[in-house]
């Protein structure tokens, strides 16, 4: 019974899932903190730290900012809308006993024209000392009735209305109106009466908005500058990646497979850049919030301050089983998506053979086993955070309950103004944005480390052609190559060359010939210095290829290979690979010599036309021509052909050997090919077999000896 499963859209509200985190490939998961791997970085961020430093004082300056706009809601609210004012009697006290009830808060009593009486604003009174408070209550000391400050002008015009009796004039010229009285005032009386206040707001309002047009211009610098400088660190990294590359031996590249090299410079290094600026900076960012946010909190009550951290053990709690959760989960998916990728490598590229065979039944219920265990995968980890996310609402939620519920207590009892609990609440919001981010960095984070750890394992390798210390560059190859007892293995104890020696003099062309396996082809390679052989060495001009500067080598080399490759670009581009000093002249001439011309000019615009990925549009014949033109175009002393004729029509073929008669007059040449025809006219040819020279001389000399080239001779020519 086949199951199937269509899932037309999948939508995250809010948080990523893990197909949002970048490349995913299977092995250890990074851990998600290394402080090692994260010094690597320093050096590439140290060329940056001005834009870096800039960024940093950005987040500190938009974190202040944010920080102050609750507490803007709180002088909103204490300071103009909720301005009330009290009256204390102090008239019958001595003076000693009126400043012990003060309890040394002097400055928040403000004298009015009554001698002993004083005003208490509502803010001012949340910050004495509650059982002070307590005694000017029961005392009688603090009038039952509330005041508010209005303006001199308002009250001149109701003075008549309003009378002396319920009003009190401060030293300062203020005047405060008792509550009672102002509630009997029409609206316009109310208004005109409390103008300062609405001012206030105005202002506040005012500061608010200019905050956050402040914010979003600070945040959209930071953002700019944090996105910049992460690119060009990632430029930096993708560049010095790739440049490594470049450097490494053939033998690095026989080991690793393309996919993964790909990765590491693209969607590895996209998981760095997504570290960086969702994750480096951010987590900065979001400390600084969190201080703040308990200075100012604390600044505002103490006691609250503390029910608010009550609630950190628990997320702390919760934040570590997630974390645990979610690792677990995120390596099942990194494991069935790195199933899923290589199956769908291996298909796609061998979809010939899929076809020809009619196997597409039995492929997809392949497919569909690994796409199902990839999708249970993804809803295990669904599963987790559909329970993580709302529970941290949910804790949130309860912290903000028991704010309500015990600040709200402390502002009735006078203990706590209003406008402190409304901050409060807002603070306690601004808590937990972070603490909720936690699931979103802790996977970013691990997912970078991953990929750090593989970068800077690349970057370490060291197994590369290693450059001389002082290079040697001649200005004029004669094309002398000479092995001597080359011993090769491409694995340990498997040899491939097996103490081999021959010489190529300057102007010969040399042929090598020999069943499959036999290491013909390592032998250009070796010549190439692709690799440096086990034992033994290769002289060229009688220099050891190991003290050749490696740009200089192959600059005097013509390398022409079987397995053709042709870029995406121009028939130019591809013929000159961006080689300095090589013209139209020279492109053409070359062109021309590898018999390759006349196709050329065929093409819609000639040596402008566009190839596509790998010579689409052209023959295997005219790809390669292509490259015969290529290796000729610099005029090398020296010509390498590695069964260049072997994939070719006879056309194609009978081109490529009229151009290589031509050119061998000109240069030294080694030939590789299983065709005999290809070989019957070079000066001496090698018959090799298990990686040993068994034969060597003229077409008409091995025919004569009767050995191994004559046997092939004899099968080719039935």
């Amino acid at each position: 019974m086949r199951m199937h499963f269509s899932v037309r859209s999948w939508k995250t509200t809010g948080r990523r899932m893990h197909g949002e985190y970048g490349y995913i490939e299977e092995g250890e998961l990074g851990r998600p903190y290394d402080m090692s791997l994260l010094k690597r970085f320093v050096p590439y961020a140290a060329r940056y730290l001005r834009p870096i430093a800039a960024a940093l004082a950005l987040a500190v300056a938009v974190t202040l900012l944010d920080l102050a706009v609750p507490y803007l809601s709180k002088i909103a609210i204490d300071r103009f809308i909720l301005s009330y004012w009290h009256v204390v009697d102090f008239s019958g006290l001595p003076a000693s006993k009126s400043s012990e009830l003060m309890n040394g808060r002097r400055g928040a009593f403000q004298p009015t024209v009554q001698p002993g009486r004083f005003a208490l604003a509502y803010v001012e009174t949340k910050k004495l000392d509650p059982d002070v408070l307590n005694r000017l209550r029961t005392s009688g000391l603090l009038l039952d009735e509330r005041y508010v400050r209005v303006t001199e002008a308002g009250f001149r015009e109701l003075e008549e209305e309003v009378g002396k009796a319920e009003s009190f004039r401060l030293a300062d010229g203020g005047i405060l109106l008792a509550e009672s009285l102002l509630e009997r005032l029409d609206a316009g009386q109310r208004k005109r009466l409390r103008s300062a206040d609405l001012r206030g707001l105005g202002l506040v309002a005012a500061v608010f908005a200019a905050l956050v047009v402040a914010s979003f211009g600070l945040g959209y610098v930071e953002y700019y500058l944090l996105e910049s400088t992460g690119q060009r660190i990632m430029f930096d990294i993708r560049s010095e990646l790739f440049s490594k590359m470049q450097a490494q031996s053939l033998r690095f590249f026989d080991r690793n497979p393309i996919g993964r090299l790909v990765t590491r410079v693209t969607n590895d290094i996209e998981n760095l850049n997504e570290m960086f600026k969702s994750v480096v900076v951010t987590v900065f960012k979001d400390l600084l919030l969190l201080i703040g946010i308990i200075i100012v909190v604390i600044y505002l009550d103490r006691r609250l301050a503390m029910w608010m951290f009550a609630f950190i053990p628990i997320v702390f709690i919760l934040t570590m089983v997630f974390s645990r959760l979610a690792r677990e989960a995120f390596r099942a998916i990194r494991s069935s998506v790195a199933a899923l990728n290589a199956f769908l490598q291996e298909r796609v590229s061998g979809m010939h053979v899929v076809q020809l065979f009619v196997t597409e039944a039995f492929q997809m219920a392949a497919f569909e086993r690994i796409n199902l265990r990839n999708f249970l995968a993804g809803m295990q980890q669904i599963r987790i955070f559909a329970v993580f996310m709302p529970f941290m609402e949910l804790i949130s939620s309860c912290a903000v309950a028991l704010l309500i519920w015990y600040g709200g207590g402390q502002v009735v009892r006078e203990e706590l103004s209003l406008g402190a609990l409304v901050a409060f609440i807002g603070y306690m919001q601004m808590f937990f944005r972070p603490i909720r981010d936690i699931a979103e960095k802790y996977n970013i984070m691990q997912a970078a480390m991953a990929s750090a750890e593989r970068i800077f394992e690349f970057m370490d390798l060291e197994d590369r052609i290693p450059e001389a210390a002082a290079p040697y560059a001649p200005r004029a190859v004669r094309g002398h190559l000479d092995f001597r007892g080359v011993c090769f293995a491409y694995d340990e104890g498997r040899p491939v060359l097996d103490r081999v020696s021959f010489e190529i003099r300057p102007g010969e062309t040399v042929a090598i010939v020999g069943a499959t396996g036999s290491g013909k082809t390592t032998i250009v390679n070796l010549a190439t210095r692709f690799y440096d052989p086990d034992e033994g060495g290769i002289l060229l001009d009688g220099v050891d290829l190991r003290k050749w500067s490696k740009s200089a080598l192959r600059g005097a080399l013509g390398f022409v290979m079987q397995d053709v490759m042709i870029f995406s670009g121009t028939v130019r581009e591809n013929i000159t690979l961006g080689r300095a000093g090589l013209d139209d002249r020279r492109v053409e001439k070359a062109a021309l010599s590898a018999n390759a011309l006349e196709f050329i000019e065929r093409l819609p615009g000639g040596l402008d036309h566009e190839t596509g990925e790998g010579g689409s549009g052209l023959s295997t014949g005219e790809r390669q021509l292509l490259s015969f033109a290529r290796a000729l175009v610099n005029d090398p002393p020296l010509l390498l052909l590695d069964e260049a004729t072997s994939q070719i029509d006879p056309g194609t073929e009978r081109l490529i050997q009229q151009a290589v008669s031509r050119e061998a007059r000109n240069r030294t040449m080694l030939v590789v090919a299983h065709r005999l025809s290809t070989v019957m006219e070079a000066d001496r040819i090698l018959v090799m077999r298990r990686g040993r020279i068994v034969e060597q001389g003229s077409h008409p000399q091995l025919v004569a000896l009767g050995g191994l080239y004559y046997k092939l001779h004899r099968t080719l020519a039935r």
